[in-house]
């Protein structure tokens, strides 16, 4: 249970530490949240995970999946400093929500579960914090696990993220004590002396610094931890340093130790390297500098949105200029009227309290406030209005399911409830194709997806049926042709009469539909010529061979005849309609499919067979690149048509290390035997001989 105080901490922004939690799933981190909640004081028992009962996980979906599905944010006064904690979802289909709180921290810790080692998040992660310049620390957990190697690991970490990965305090014991080797340099560890560790961490601290370099050289004197401290925050922001610190969560060795770390050692809102804004229109947004100033006007930006339908909207803001308060003006993005904040709230796990103000450097949230929305930034003045935080590298959505009412009448709540799932989750994405009539959501994974439409049965009362989403091919010809058809129908009184002469001719790739009207002599009035058009229409959209929209097609109509009575727009429209569709089947029609550009990153050991799996979907290898470390990006033309299940077959060639990102590039004709196949099974379904 939560042991609060009523009184608030009091503290200045020098005092903040802010640091995100991410890794793997299963490597620990709610485990490890509850942990330092326990030492600090925080809470009087630990929860687990399998439990149900931790501070992190409190939403049903997660108890019930027993993981993280979203961000968790916990906070912890301890040695007059105020941690703020965020811990993150470990799935890779989760990703989204790990990458979005960075722009919210000083420091990024990749938590790494000593049985498996290096994991497909510990490499993305590791290398999103890079390249946001964030603060980074690697912590291995489960250091009481049987069978460990972790000499190897250690070796396996620098050699794939660099020898500035060093060890900041020691397993000892078998893993049942830590050592610091930091500011101690005697003892014995499980991985060798606590001299030679101490001292090839401080070698790498004073390289930042020239002159502590020269004192520590010349002298041979022991640097005391005032003198180390600057370099270090210097050797942390330059990316020289990535301290490692061992722990295990679940009997709490090393937790003492790593809360110290992050209260004596990790950098403040001040010495850290500084996020990232832009100011200006889209068009010309130049770098704009946010300083840790309490008396400025607010900049706050938003990192995470939650909807809930019977508690409302949550807005959780990084503050990172000026002083907030119950009774500010704020506005969001580039709106024209302000609101009150009436109720500025600071977040432990699911528990809302109440706080006076926020400085630079906090983490609070707004409840109920609707126009609120994720990556926008909250402030009070209109000089502020055209801030915007730098975009974000999400990875992009490439599974998805194309959805429908289960409902009779759900359409209108399946569409809102989607729209703020959406707003919810930046690696959503909801997308109606009129072409086919079909609306799909896209998301990184099925288990995400499966989460999403979880949320909507449980929460929103909403279930849809779902289904693999069609693929968007096209159809053409590629010769010129002549068609021809006269519509003649008797009825007993007045008949139908519409005769029409035309041709066509394929356009180049992307070119679409022109139509020309080449009629002279008054063959066909004018007035009926957009019947004659609207005939052809229907046959674009509906197509001639496969059921699929035509495109890159230019149609003359050149003759034709009418009857001054019988002549009618409905004879017209037959007759352009079926006049179409003689002159394609001579044009030698072709169904175009959808090629994508894809990139595959892999690790090493796999591109073979990624490469061999590609060639046999059809797919051309345009080139690899190598992408540190000991990994490799295989870029390829591939029909989109062969990569449905794609996500999947990956994760089970790489073991879960392989990602991949899709850009349409282009059409391009199937092959005449699936051709056949797609023309065939057409016939049969619209039941033509």
């Amino acid at each position: 249970m939560l042991g609060y105080k009523n009184n608030m901490p009091h503290y200045t922004t020098e005092n903040i530490r802010n640091i995100a939690l991410v890794g793997q799933s299963d490597a620990g981190k709610t485990t490890l949240t509850e942990a330092l909640l326990l030492q600090a004081g925080v809470i009087n028992n630990a929860g687990k995970v399998e439990n149900g009962n931790t501070v992190c996980d409190f939403e049903p979906l997660e108890k019930e999946y027993q993981h993280s599905l979203g961000v968790a944010l916990v906070h912890i006064d301890q040695q007059g400093k105020h941690i703020n904690i965020l811990d993150t979802p470990g799935y890779p289909d989760f990703m989204g929500h790990s990458i979005s709180v960075l722009s919210a921290v000083e420091s990024m810790a990749v938590v790494i579960n000593a049985q498996t080692g290096i994991e497909m998040i510990t490499r993305r992660m590791l290398e999103c914090a890079a390249q946001q310049k964030l603060c980074r620390m690697i912590i291995i957990n489960k250091i009481d696990a049987p069978e460990l190697d972790l000499p190897g690991l250690v070796a396996e970490i620098k050699g794939s993220f660099g020898n500035e990965c060093l060890p900041i305090n020691l397993p000892a014991d078998n893993g049942a004590s830590v050592i610091d080797c930091f500011s101690n340099a005697t003892g014995e560890s499980d991985l060798g002396t606590v001299a030679d560790a101490h001292t090839e961490i401080i070698d790498q601290v004073v390289e930042v610094d020239e002159e502590l370099m020269e004192i520590y050289l010349e002298q041979g004197d022991e640097l005391s931890p005032e003198q180390l401290h600057e370099p270090f925050e210097k050797a942390l922001r330059d990316g020289h340093l990535v301290p490692i610190c061992f722990v295990s969560a679940r009997t709490g060795v090393g937790i003492p130790e790593l809360l110290d770390v992050i209260a004596k050692l990790m950098p403040s809102p001040f010495e850290g390297n500084p996020h990232t804004f832009l100011k200006g229109e889209s068009d010309k947004l130049t770098p704009f500098t946010i300083s840790p100033d309490a008396d400025k006007h607010i900049v706050a930006h938003v990192f995470k949105v939650t909807a809930d339908p019977f508690v409302g909207k949550l807005g959780i803001f990084r503050i990172h200029q000026g002083t907030m308060t119950k009774d500010s003006q704020l506005y969001i993005g580039e709106a024209r009227k302000p609101f009150k904040v009436s109720h500025l709230l600071r977040l432990q796990g699911k528990q809302q309290v109440e706080i006076e103000q926020g400085i630079p450097g906090d983490i609070c949230a707004l409840a109920k406030v609707d126009a609120i929305h994720f990556n926008t930034v909250l402030h009070d003045s209109h000089d502020d209005d055209e801030i915007q935080c730098e975009a974000q590298d999400f990875p992009a959505p490439m599974y998805g399911l194309a959805i429908s009412a289960k409902r009779q009448g759900d359409e209108q709540k399946i569409g809102l409830t989607l729209q703020r799932l959406a707003g919810e989750d930046p690696c959503l994405l909801l997308e109606h194709d009129a072409s086919l009539n079909q609306t799909v959501l896209h998301g990184l994974g099925e288990f995400h997806l499966r989460v999403t439409l979880e949320k909507m049965r449980k929460h929103y009362n909403v279930e849809v049926e779902t289904k693999p989403p069609k693929i968007s091919y096209r159809e053409t010809i590629s010769i010129k042709a002549e068609g021809h058809y006269r519509h003649k129908k008797q009825t007993g009184g007045a008949g139908q009469f519409g005769e029409v002469f035309l041709r066509v001719e394929p356009l180049e790739r992307g070119k679409g539909f022109e139509f020309d009207n080449a009629v002279v002599g008054g063959v066909i009035p004018s007035v009926y010529i957009p019947a004659v058009q609207k005939g052809i229409q229907h046959v674009l959209d509906s197509g001639a061979i496969a059921g699929y929209p035509m495109q890159d097609i230019k149609v003359t109509v050149y003759d034709g005849k009418y009857h001054p009575v019988d002549s009618k727009e409905i004879a017209f429209v037959a007759a352009g309609k079926k006049s179409f569709l003689d002159a394609i089947s001579k044009a030698k029609p072709l169904i175009l499919e959808p090629i994508v550009k894809a990139e595959i990153t892999t690790p090493n050991e796999h591109m073979g067979t990624i490469t061999g799996d590609l060639a046999s979907k059809r797919g051309h290898i345009l080139g690899s690149d190598m992408r540190p470390p000991n990994m490799v990006c295989v870029k390829a033309e591939v029909p989109l048509g062969e990569l449905g299940n794609y996500q999947t077959e990956l994760k089970s060639a790489t073991g879960g290390n392989g990602f991949f990102t899709l850009d349409f590039s282009h059409y391009e004709p199937v092959p005449a035997n699936i051709q056949q196949q797609m023309s065939a099974a057409f016939k049969l379904s619209s039941g033509e001989d």
